[in-house]
C-alpha cells in the first residue's frame, strides 16, 4: 500500500517554490503525492519530477476537461480538443514521472445538459478516452476515469457506471478510480460500489464527506476500508481535500469556510488516520 497526498490542498500548479513543501511532504511519512495539471509546461513538470524523484516521491497527477474541451460535445472540433488537451495532460504527467493520470476526463467538469448521458455521448467518449488511452500507453502512463457526484457532473456518477466504461473501451491503460466523498453521496452501499469496480480499480481517493481531514467527519470508513481490503487492493491511497488557501481553487471546489486548523494538520492526521485503519485491518 502506498499513502499519498494531492498537492490541491495548497496550489493549482506545482513549481520550484513549493520544493519545500515536498520536503515536508516526505518527512511527515507520505510515500508521494498528487500534482493538479492544469497548466501544461512540460518543462516545469521535469523539473518538479526530478525533484520528487530526489525526495524518494512517487506521484499521480489529476487533471480535468473544460467546455471548450469536451469529450462527449456533439461538437467534433471541441471533441478533438478535448483529446489534445488529454494527450498534453499525459505528457506533462509523464514528463513529472507520475504512473497514474486521473480525474473526470470523460466530460466537462461542471457542465450540465438538463438531463441524463445519452448513447451518442457514450459513444463519444469511448472514442475519444480510447485514442487518449493509446497516447498514454506510448507514454507510460495509465488514464484513470473518475466518477463525480451528481451536482459537479452527469456523464458518470456510479462506480458501476465507471468500471462498465472502462470494461467497454477495453485498453489495458484506461481503468477507473474510487473516491469517498463521491461514493458518500451517490452510493446505496460503499461494499457492493467497490466491488462493481474491483476489475478496474488503480487509484483511490481518500476524501471525508466535508473536504477535510479524513477520519474527522461522516464517511463510512469502516465499509470503505474493509470493501478495499476485500478486493485486494494494493495501490494508492491518497488524501484529496481542499481548503481556502487560494480564493479561485476554493470557490471552484465550493468551499466557503475553513474545516481544518491547518493544512499540515489535515495531511498528518489524515496520513496517521489511513495507516491506522489500513493497518488495523
Amino acid at each position: 500500500m502506498k499513502y499519498g497526498m494531492n498537492l490541491l490542498l495548497w496550489t493549482a500548479g506545482v513549481t520550484e517554490q513549493h520544493f519545500p513543501l515536498l520536503a515536508d511532504i516526505k518527512a511527515w511519512g507520505f510515500d508521494g503525492v498528487e500534482l493538479p495539471l492544469f497548466d501544461f509546461d512540460v518543462v516545469n513538470a521535469a523539473r518538479v519530477g526530478a525533484e520528487l524523484k530526489r525526495q524518494g516521491l512517487g506521484a499521480t497527477a489529476v487533471t480535468v476537461c473544460t467546455a471548450a474541451e469536451n469529450p462527449i460535445s456533439a461538437d467534433p472540433a471541441i471533441r478533438n480538443a478535448g483529446l489534445m488537451r488529454l494527450k498534453k495532460a499525459v505528457d506533462t504527467a509523464a514528463a513529472a514521472g507520475c504512473t497514474h493520470l486521473c480525474g473526470p476526463i470523460h466530460s466537462a467538469l461542471g457542465e450540465f445538459s438538463g438531463a441524463g448521458r445519452t448513447p451518442d455521448e457514450w459513444q463519444r467518449a469511448r472514442d475519444v478516452l480510447a485514442r487518449a488511452a493509446d497516447h498514454a500507453k506510448a507514454c507510460n502512463v495509465t488514464l484513470v476515469v473518475e466518477y463525480l457526484n451528481r451536482f459537479e457532473c452527469y456523464f458518470l456518477n456510479c462506480a458501476a457506471d465507471a468500471a462498465q466504461f472502462c470494461r467497454e473501451v477495453g485498453h489495458s491503460h484506461l481503468k477507473t478510480m474510487y473516491d469517498t466523498f463521491h461514493a458518500n453521496i451517490e452510493e446505496k452501499s460503499i461494499s457492493d460500489a467497490v466491488r462493481a469496480c474491483a476489475d478496474q480499480l488503480v487509484h483511490v481517493h481518500i476524501s471525508e464527506n466535508d473536504r477535510s481531514t479524513p477520519g474527522e467527519g461522516g464517511v463510512n470508513w469502516d465499509q470503505s476500508f474493509d470493501a478495499l481490503k476485500q478486493v485486494g487492493y494494493d495501490g494508492w491511497l491518497m488524501i484529496e481535500a481542499f481548503g481556502l488557501a487560494m480564493p479561485e481553487l476554493a470557490a471552484a471546489t465550493r468551499i466557503w469556510r475553513r474545516m481544518f486548523p491547518s493544512e499540515e494538520h489535515l495531511a498528518r492526521n489524515g496520513l496517521r488516520f489511513m495507516k491506522s485503519r489500513w493497518q488495523g485491518k
